[in-house]
């Protein structure tokens, strides 16, 4: 989750300023991004797998999906950790949802989007790190080589790390390498905005030149931000409240946003109902997979299942327009 004015944590990090980070100015940018097709939120869809178990025991919060290798990850915090340790267990799974390795991140942040990168057969993920413990959000950006049963560090070999934008804070990354680019969601002293950059600009670590710069639009208010995902010339945004009681969908808050970046508009936003008998059913993580075929489908989680035994739950769409 990632409702940080709903938990007074914004205010020490919006302000939050490095001497000497190198990044690019707090300056909008025009969009242009090429068109592209969006997905149908209210379309047909399906479901990937439900009440699989990850490598650790806590609330899925992230899903990344490595397209050219067909490989998921998930981000999650790190149970028997302190909440603002920063401290994340990362999981590889099968498409059906199994597991199939795990790694562990300490003091990194809060894992609430990773993206993935493939590069011939090996997965790169990227995700926030050095974590401000005030707010227990990332105050940088990471790329590393996925490595099963691996621990890092900020300063561990072969990992890089970079403040994008020098006076942002709160990074998370989404990566669209099909489309070769990498959004970083940041905060700014107004709020959430979102850079879009070109992947091998970015995993160079130049983030001088943004294709675009736009400001998030506003979402439900009161209700958890849970996860975005880049995706061509559209963003899309998961909110949604853990739900505890008795199924009934009349209650569920969880709602997917699509973001149209050349317009500047909101084109779509539908409650979803999916996984309505899920128990727990809390919104978490949103990617999107590709499968060998060349076909797209926007997936979004929901964790559920009781404290010490949480479980993932992946649903689609798969409808362009």
């Amino acid at each position: 989750m990632d409702n940080l004015s709903r938990r007074g944590l914004l205010a020490g990090a919006g302000a939050m300023l490095v001497a000497g980070a190198v990044g690019s100015p707090a300056v909008a940018r025009p969009s242009s991004l090429p068109p592209s097709r969006r997905f149908a939120l209210d379309g047909p869809g399906g479901e990937l797998f439900r009440s699989k178990p990850l490598a650790d025991v806590t609330v899925m919060q992230s899903i990344a999906f490595d397209n050219v290798n067909q490989r998921l990850f998930t981000g999650q915090l790190r149970s028997k950790t302190a909440s603002n340790s920063g401290d994340l267990t990362l999981t590889q799974l099968s498409l059906a949802g199994d597991v199939v390795g795990h790694m562990y991140l300490s003091g990194f942040g809060h894992a609430v989007s990773i993206g993935a990168e493939a590069v011939g057969r090996t997965t790169y993920l990227w995700t926030e790190t050095d974590v401000d413990t005030v707010n227990a959000r990332g105050r940088q950006i990471a790329r590393f080589r996925w490595q099963d049963g691996a621990t890092l560090t900020k300063e561990s070999p072969g990992l890089r790390s970079w403040k994008p934008v020098a006076d942002g804070a709160v990074f998370t990354p989404s990566v669209d390498q099909r489309h070769g680019q990498i959004g970083i969601r940041h905060t700014l002293s107004d709020g959430f905005h979102i850079n879009v950059y070109s992947l091998i600009a970015a995993r160079a670590g130049d983030f001088s030149r943004p294709i675009t710069s736009f400001k998030q639009p506003a979402m439900t208010e009161g209700i958890d931000f849970q996860g975005w995902a880049l995706y061509g010339s559209y963003v899309y945004l998961w909110e949604g409240e853990a739900y505890t009681g008795a199924p009934d969908p009349a209650l569920f808050t969880s709602k997917l946003w699509c973001f149209d970046i050349n317009s500047g508009q909101v084109v779509e936003s539908v409650r979803i109902l999916d996984g309505a008998d899920l128990v727990y059913r809390e919104a978490e993580g949103v990617g999107v997979h590709v499968d060998r075929f060349g076909r797209p489908r926007l997936c979004f989680g929901f964790a559920s299942g009781v404290t010490g035994d949480r479980r993932a739950n992946l649903f689609f769409r798969n409808t362009l327009v």
